[in-house]
């Protein structure tokens, strides 16, 4: 009988972590209307089915969903970068970059959250601050060629274009990865760059 209530639990503790893992809300609903399991535990549950609104594009939801994760289990930084995420997909910029500071301030030292506070903090036309937070990210993770490449929107936006260079040359030379866009979008940019140089005159050194 032990033995058949350790394997129950263990099934209903597999369950609640990883009902967001499949494509279907109703899994995470049965597990957190009827699992015997309550308390933070259950945060995941919360958890995976906001991650299946944020994939369907239903922010609201999400949001919602999130919430209630964080309500009972405040301490996972996931849980803030997700809930800022679903809001700044939503709009809703000032929150979500509240979010990722407490995502930030839960799990320092991931690169993700300040490249993503980044891109809110672009959004809100906030360029100093999220070049600043595009600085943290790349200095944690030196081979993300996006957030090299999203430094780069932000230092053309304000001006440096030397800078912007800069950033495009490093996001094209790192590795390409799954998806080639990221290297497309540098290369883009620099032949931008490029093709607004006024042609330079040789001059012979003295």
């Amino acid at each position: 009988m032990l033995i058949v209530l350790c394997v129950l639990v263990g099934l209903s503790t597999h369950m609640v972590v990883n009902c967001g893992d499949e494509d279907d809300p109703d899994i995470c609903s049965a597990v957190i209307g009827f699992s015997p399991l309550r308390g933070s535990l259950i945060a995941f549950a919360y958890e995976g089915r906001g991650r299946i609104a944020l994939r369907h594009g239903d922010f609201r939801r999400a949001v919602a969903d999130f919430n209630e994760a964080i309500h009972l289990n405040p301490n996972r930084a996931s849980l803030y970068r997700d809930r800022a995420l679903a809001r700044r997909q939503s709009g809703d910029l000032e929150l979500a970059i509240a979010d990722y500071d407490e995502a930030i301030a839960h799990d320092p030292k991931r690169a993700a959250p300040y490249h993503q506070r980044g891109l809110a903090l672009a959004a809100t036309g906030d360029l100093d601050r999220a070049i600043l937070s595009y600085n943290t990210a790349v200095r944690l993770d030196p081979s993300d060629a996006q957030a090299r490449l999203d430094r780069g929107l932000a230092f053309l936006a304000r001006g440096q274009a030397d800078d912007a260079r800069a950033d495009f040359e490093a996001a094209l030379a790192l590795p390409a990865g799954k998806d080639g866009r990221t290297r497309e979008a540098a290369r883009a940019r620099l032949g931008e760059l490029a093709s607004a140089e006024p042609t330079q005159v040789s001059v012979p050194r003295q």
